[in-house]
């Protein structure tokens, strides 16, 4: 799998934080942004599809 490297807001890392760990949604902050990413793509896909993009 690819690495990725990238510049993010120590606010946005602060919240996203927040919902890592035992006992809380995601199990690591990767996990956090790779199910972010994929959440952002299909309403991308959904918006396309409503203007007759796909």
């Amino acid at each position: 799998m690819p690495k990725v490297s990238l510049d993010i807001p120590s606010e946005l890392l602060g919240d996203l934080k927040t919902h890592v760990g035992d006992e809380k949604k995601f199990i690591s902050l990767a996990d956090a942004i790779r199910t972010a990413c994929r959440k952002m793509l299909d309403q991308l896909d959904s918006i396309d599809e409503f203007h007759g993009r796909r």
